[in-house]
C-alpha cells in the first residue's frame, strides 16, 4: 500500500508538468494542421503535393505509441488491442508494419506483428529535435514509397481520470473537410514554394510531437488513477485482515480464560 500510495504521489507531481506542456502545444499544433490541410487543397505535385498525393494502399506503418512503464492500468493493452482490431478490419490482407515508440508497445506487439523500427529511448530525453528525426524518416520513408499510409494511435491525453484512444494519418496528409464552397486564399510571402518546402516537414514534426506529449501525460495521469485505485483496495484488504486478526486474538483469549477458569474450578474440586 506504502508503494502504490508513493507512486500514485510522483506520476501525480509528473502529470503537472506533462498536462501543462501538453495544453499550452495543442492550440499551435492545432492551428498548424489546420493551416495545412487548407494549404495542401491548392498544392500541385511540384510544390510539395508529394505529401498529400492520396497512393492506392498496399504497404501500412503504424505508429504505436506506448509507454516504458507498466502499472498504469490497461493504458498500454488498449493501444495494442485497437491495432489488432485496425489490422483485421481496415487492412486485411495489406503488408502492415508497426514503429513502436514504448517499450510495453513492442514487447506486446513484436509477438504477432513485423517491427519495422523501435524509437523507445525517445522517452529518456523526450524533446522536439529527437522526435523530430523520427518524423525524418517516416517523410523519408513514405516518398522513396516504402509505405503508401502512415499513421499514429495513442491515448490522448483528457484529463487525469480518462485517456481517449485517438487514431490520427500522418500521411498523406488529409485533405480539409470543406463545408460549401468556403475556400481560404493565401497571400504568400516570399514564395508559395519555399513556405511550402518549410511548413509541410514543420507541421508533420509537431503532429508527432504532440501525439507523444499526449502519450506522456496521458500515461501519467493512468498510472496515477491506477496507483489510487490499487492503495485503495490494499487498504480494504488490509481491514480485512485486521477484522480477521482480532477476531482471531480475541478467540484466543476467551480459550485462555476458560482454560483458567476451568483448573482453577478444578482445583476447588
Amino acid at each position: 500500500m506504502q508503494i502504490t500510495s508513493a507512486m500514485k504521489m510522483v506520476s501525480a507531481a509528473k502529470l503537472k508538468k506533462a498536462q501543462n506542456a501538453i495544453v499550452q502545444m495543442r492550440p499551435y499544433a492545432n492551428k498548424l494542421t489546420e493551416l495545412l490541410q487548407n494549404l495542401s487543397a491548392t498544392l500541385e505535385a511540384e510544390d510539395g503535393g508529394a505529401f498529400t498525393q492520396q497512393k492506392e494502399v498496399q504497404k501500412v506503418l503504424i505508429v504505436a505509441i506506448t509507454s516504458n512503464r507498466g502499472l498504469c492500468g490497461g493504458f498500454n493493452a488498449a493501444v495494442s488491442k485497437q491495432i489488432k482490431t485496425i489490422i483485421e478490419s481496415r487492412y486485411a490482407g495489406k503488408d502492415v508494419s508497426i514503429m513502436s515508440i514504448g517499450k510495453k508497445g513492442n514487447d506486446l506487439l513484436a509477438k504477432t506483428h513485423k517491427i519495422y523500427a523501435n524509437h523507445s529511448a525517445v522517452y529518456d530525453d523526450l524533446t522536439f529535435d529527437n522526435v523530430a528525426v523520427i518524423a525524418e524518416d517516416l517523410m523519408e520513408q513514405f516518398l522513396n514509397g516504402s509505405f503508401d499510409r502512415i499513421e499514429l494511435v495513442y491515448n490522448k491525453f483528457k484529463n487525469a481520470a480518462t485517456q481517449i484512444l485517438t487514431e490520427e494519418q500522418l500521411l498523406p496528409i488529409v485533405p480539409p473537410q470543406r463545408e460549401g464552397n468556403l475556400t481560404v486564399d493565401y497571400i504568400f510571402e516570399p514564395s508559395k514554394n519555399e513556405i511550402v518546402k518549410g511548413l509541410i516537414p514543420k507541421s508533420i514534426k509537431t503532429q508527432l510531437y504532440k501525439a507523444i506529449r499526449d502519450s506522456f501525460a496521458a500515461e501519467h495521469g493512468a498510472r496515477m488513477t491506477a496507483m489510487h485505485k490499487a492503495t485503495d483496495n490494499a487498504k480494504e484488504i488490509r481491514d480485512e485482515l485486521l477484522l480477521q486478526y482480532n477476531k482471531a486474538r480475541q478467540a484466543a483469549i476467551t480459550n485462555e480464560i476458560l482454560e483458567i477458569v476451568g483448573g482453577a474450578e478444578a482445583l476447588k474440586g
